[in-house]
Parts: C-alpha cells; structure tokens; sequence
C-alpha cells in the first residue's frame, strides 16, 4: 500500500516566503495554497467555516500585514490579521488534529542585544507591528504543544522580489544605489527554509517556537553590496556595483521604529532538524544564479 502524503494546506500562497514553501513541497506532498480572494485572514468571522470545509494534516500561516509603518497607522487590520487571525488558525487547525506552522519576525525584539538572540531571549517590540507579531505567537502555543511558531528574518525567494532584488533591479538601471549600513540582522532563503521545515511534518517531532534563518549575519548595506557581487559574477551589466551607505537615522520616511540588531540564533533548529543551515553568502548566491543567470546567456 502506497504512504499516504502529508496533506499541507498554506494561507498567503501569494507572498515570498509562503509561495517559495508551495512550490517547494508541491514536489512531494499534496499541497493546496489560499490566498485572496478565496481566504482573507482579516475576515476573522469566515475563518473558522472555510477552513472547516478542508482537510489538512499542516496548516502554513503565511499570511500577515508586515509593512511595518502600515502597523503603525492601521491598528485595527494589524491586530486582527497578525494577533487574533493566528489564535483562530490554531483553534481549527487543533479541531482536526493537525500542527499549524505559523510565521513571526525578528522585530519581536528591541534590537538591544548585541548578540543573536536565542528562543529564550526576552521578547520587547519596539513597535506595534512587533507587538502584534508577538501576541500572535502567543496566541497559536497557548493553543496547541504540536503547533509551532517560526521566526524569520530578511526573507529572500523566487516567489516575490526581496530586497535583493529592488537592488539589483535599481544598479542596472542607476549609477547610485545606496542601503542602511547600522541595522544588522540574518537573511533567510525561503527555499532553504521549506527544506528545514519539512521535518515538523512528522506529529511525532515536537513543536514550539523556533528561529530559522541562515548563518552569517550583515547590515542591509553589506546584504546589498553581495547581491550585487553575484549579480554581476551572474553576468548581469550593472550600472554600479557600489552599495552607498545611508544611515538609519536618515530614513526620514520611517514612522515605525526598528530594531538595529535583531540577529537570531539558529542552535534549537539545528538540533531539531540534525541540519545547521548553511551560510547566507551561499544561499544568497543560489537564489541569483538560478533567478539572473538565464537572463544575462546569449540566446
């Protein structure tokens, strides 16, 4: 008798991380993806009939409102997609007896720390989308042991530009491109992470609160400046391959505050996984050969 396949149903199907993990998985498993219109996480009143209406042994939340500064001025949307939404997918994904795998974010923390912080750090946001991503957390283990929160940070993936991309995308077209050099943290391949993950589709391995990025941290300057190195080793004709430096300070457009340092620790998925993730310079370089190197050969 054939095994039967893990049936993985993923919220946010359309974004970088969540799109990156349908695609990924959809090689094996039976995977569904909902995005709007047909699931709107903000509709909380409709949550609980249409996930009713499916079967799924791992329910992804992919969903969320991340534009930071937009937390700031749409308080109410905040809330209810990235603090109430998530306790309602952790409800019915317990009535079926499935895990739901839910996302966070490294602005969890207040970015005081000088060091990565660890799953057992202190979490204090700075801002109300940290705030909300927190509660959010808070809701889905208060719910369910299996379920699992994961947090990650500078998502890179073929499913939608990052900001690698809007980089590359800027120096070939403009002789100046410039980035934050005083904010640090660790960014995260949404391909590598599907593959960290698809160990917790096994009931029997535990759940919890999970960091999950790649090793290696940067600035967003020093991120910047190796996209284009790989962009340009990738054979793209770039205006620049200078990344100038801009401080945080200067981002006058900024509302929400940000953490400067919110590196994370990776040791606990490690052990989970038996796998230590791989260092961001070679996943980074990965991702833009595959996506750039196609585009720069001579047809």
């Amino acid at each position: 008798m054939a095994e039967k396949k893990t049936r993985v149903l993923i919220l946010g199907s359309r974004g970088r991380l969540a799109g990156s993990l349908l695609t990924c998985w959809s090689k094996s498993r039976e995977v569904t993806g909902l995005a709007r219109p047909a699931l709107d996480v903000s509709d909380l009143n409709s949550l609980p009939r249409i996930l009713g209406d499916l079967e799924f042994d791992v329910l992804v939340n992919g969903t969320g409102l991340t534009n930071v500064d937009r937390c700031e001025s749409d308080r109410d949307e905040a809330q209810a997609v990235n603090a109430i939404a998530p306790g309602i997918l952790a409800e019915c994904a317990s009535r079926q007896g499935a895990r739901l795998i839910h996302f966070s974010t490294d602005y969890v923390f207040d970015g005081k720390k000088r060091d990565s912080y660890t799953e057992e750090d202190t979490a204090s946001p700075l801002g109300f989308y940290g705030a909300t991503k927190l509660e959010g957390e808070q809701r889905v283990l208060e719910q369910d042991a299996r379920h699992m929160v994961v947090r990650v940070s500078w998502v890179f993936g073929p499913a939608k530009p990052s900001f690698a991309d809007s980089l590359i995308e800027r120096a070939m077209r403009e002789d100046r491109v410039e980035a934050i050099e005083d904010k640090f943290s660790c960014p995260t391949s949404a391909d590598d992470t599907a593959k960290w993950l698809e160990i917790f589709f096994d009931p029997s391995v535990e759940g919890g609160l999970f960091h999950a990025c790649n090793s290696g941290h940067c600035s967003w300057r020093e991120y910047g400046a190796k996209a284009l190195e790989f962009a340009t080793e990738a054979g793209l004709a770039l205006r620049t391959n200078h990344v100038a430096p801009i401080r945080l300070a200067e981002m006058k457009q900024f509302i929400a505050p940000r953490p400067v340092f919110s590196m994370l620790s990776t040791r606990k998925l490690a052990a989970a996984t038996g796998t230590t993730p791989r260092h961001w310079h070679e996943a980074l370089r990965e991702y833009i050969f595959k996506k750039y190197a196609p585009i720069s050969s001579p047809t």
